[in-house]
C-alpha cells in the first residue's frame, strides 16, 4: 500500500471529517494537508486498509483538537462558511438547508460523534475507540447531540 493509494481511497473521508470539525474550508484544507503529510512518514507502520482508515480518523481528530487548543483559535470567532460537500450518492443539500446549519452549530465534541456515526457509519464502539472515550460517554454525547438538533431544526424537517 502506498500513500497515493491511501489518498485516493480516503481523501474524501478525511476532508469531510476535517470540514465538520473546522467549520471553514481554509482550516479544513490545512488540516487535510497536515494529516496526509503525517501519513507519508507512517504509511509503512500501517498493516491494512482498515488500519489506515482508523489511523487517518484518529490523526484528523487529534489535529483538530490541537488546532482548537492553540491560543489564537481559542480567542477567535470565525464567520461560518457553508459546506459544499455532496454525500456518497452525489446528492448535495442546499447550503441553507436547516439540517446542515444545525449540525454546524453543535459544539465540536457533539459534531464529531454525529459525523462519525452518520457520515462515516462507525459504530458506537468504534467511535469510542477512535475518540479514546468510554462507550457510555459516546452514547451520552449522541443523545445530547440529537436533543440539540431537535431544538435547532424546524418542525417541518423533523421525521
Amino acid at each position: 500500500m502506498t500513500t497515493e493509494e491511501a489518498i485516493d481511497r480516503y481523501a474524501d473521508m478525511v476532508y469531510r471529517l476535517a470540514l465538520s470539525q473546522m467549520k471553514n474550508t481554509t482550516d479544513a484544507d490545512d488540516l487535510f494537508q497536515e494529516v496526509f503529510v503525517r501519513l507519508v512518514s507512517h504509511i509503512q507502520e500501517l498493516e491494512s486498509w482498515e488500519h489506515v482508515k482508523a489511523w487517518l480518523i484518529r490523526v484528523t481528530i487529534n489535529c483538530a483538537k490541537k488546532h482548537f487548543g492553540q491560543y489564537w483559535n481559542k480567542n477567535v470567532d470565525y464567520l461560518e462558511e457553508p459546506e459544499r460537500l455532496a454525500d456518497e450518492g452525489g446528492y448535495e443539500l442546499p447550503e441553507e438547508h436547516p439540517v446542515r446549519a444545525a449540525v454546524r452549530k453543535l459544539p465540536p465534541k457533539y459534531r464529531l460523534v454525529i459525523h462519525l456515526y452518520y457520515f462515516e457509519e462507525k459504530t458506537v464502539a468504534e467511535i469510542a475507540r477512535l475518540t479514546e472515550q468510554k462507550e457510555t460517554t459516546v452514547k451520552s454525547q449522541m443523545h445530547r447531540a440529537r436533543e440539540m438538533l431537535r431544538e435547532l431544526i424546524p418542525e417541518q424537517y423533523e421525521s
